[in-house]
């Protein structure tokens, strides 16, 4: 592959990591799995229900691994229930030669996030999850663990996306607040140390409602099924009129940032937890945010919807309190399309949106 600037791969670079035999795949790589800056990854044919979480840790497959932990098989190619609280590992249809100067990063996508559905790539070797070492070749894994919800999951299913970086890539606070300067990245006054913080909303401009917690005793979801499902089935509106709400310990909440992001076409951005010492909880999920996201003429932005865990005890969670924060990296080059603009994007402009498999309310 010929050497390529530092940064985040593009589409354009994706696709010459294709033809070049980096990324392979049991069955042909579709053009829709190639967003600007990152690549959808598809579930294979088979799960393995396990009885724990695991890396595979240095010296070892995860094959190795899995015949030590593996429960029993289940067949994917018609779908199949994963249940809520069972750990899975499901053998991807991609694989990956990875050149010593490339290395990955995967997450959730966005919609499997706001499902509380845990996924987690994993590669032979691994000491981390969602991290492919640079150089590294070899199959890849996701382990699926469904919190809030069973869900049927069917061979072909994209849950999870990667990205491919390429040298140093993170953009310094210094030159992030001149980008900012010159090309306003957030609403409102911008909070830039480690990346940009962000903070929650939890007094609307219209109405009382702040978010949605997930109910504990649902039916099964269908990750193929979109505007399919009732939200009141499945979720509990969370309103207030005092700018505060108090998370209970366990629960899972849908809530959205007060602030609008905008994520121009020469960068991509990661969200990243905010520190633990401000709370008992977590944004819970990291999650990739492709070029072009809430950029527009208009220069509106889109607000980030935040999946929200509290842990040990009940915690107060006011109006404007800082809950996480964006890193945003160079890219290698600006892609050949951008996130809303040029290809189908069902969270450009949003507000406060549950996943794409429920009805609008």
């Amino acid at each position: 592959m010929a050497k390529t600037a530092n940064g985040v791969l593009s589409d354009r670079q994706m696709t010459v990591m294709i033809s070049e035999g980096r990324i392979t795949a049991t069955l042909p790589i579709a053009d829709g799995q190639i967003q600007p800056a990152s690549l959808d990854l598809r579930l294979g044919q088979t799960a393995y229900r396990v009885r724990a979480s695991f890396l595979a840790g240095k010296g070892n497959t995860v094959a190795d691994r899995l015949k030590l932990f593996e429960m029993h098989k289940i067949d994917l190619s018609c779908g199949a229930v994963l249940e809520k609280g069972c750990v899975y590992v499901v053998p991807l249809q991609e694989a990956l030669a990875l050149p010593s100067a490339l290395s990955g990063a995967a997450s959730a996508k966005s919609s499997i996030g706001r499902l509380d559905l845990l996924t987690r790539v994993i590669t032979d070797d691994g000491v981390e999850f969602d991290r492919v070492p640079s150089g590294y070749q070899g199959p890849l894994y996701v382990e699926i663990c469904p919190r809030s919800f069973s869900v049927v999951a069917r061979t072909g299913q994209m849950l999870n996306q990667i990205i491919f970086r390429s040298g140093k890539t993170i953009i310094e606070d210094d030159d992030l607040k001149a980008l900012h300067a010159h090309s306003p990245i957030v609403s409102g006054e911008a909070v830039i140390s480690d990346g940009l913080g962000f903070s929650v909303d939890l007094k609307p401009d219209q109405g009382d409602l702040v978010g949605y917690r997930a109910k504990p005793h649902t039916g099964v979801i269908d990750l193929d099924k979109l505007a399919h499902y009732d939200p009141a089935e499945y979720w509990e509106e969370i309103r207030t009129i005092d700018a505060r709400i108090i998370l209970d310990p366990g629960a899972f909440y849908i809530l959205v940032s007060r602030e609008a992001i905008t994520i121009p076409p020469n960068c991509a951005a990661e969200m990243a937890p905010y520190l633990a010492m401000v709370g008992e909880f977590r944004v819970h999920y990291a999650g990739f945010f492709d070029p072009g996201f809430g950029h527009s003429v208009e220069g509106t932005g889109s607000r980030g919807v935040l999946e929200v865990r509290c842990h040990e005890a009940p915690f107060v969670l006011e109006h404007g309190q800082i809950v996480g924060r964006l890193v945003y990296e160079h890219m290698s080059e600006v892609p050949a399309q951008l996130y809303g603009t040029d290809i189908k994007s069902n969270y450009q402009g949003q507000g406060l949106k549950l996943s794409k498999h429920f009805k609008s309310p």
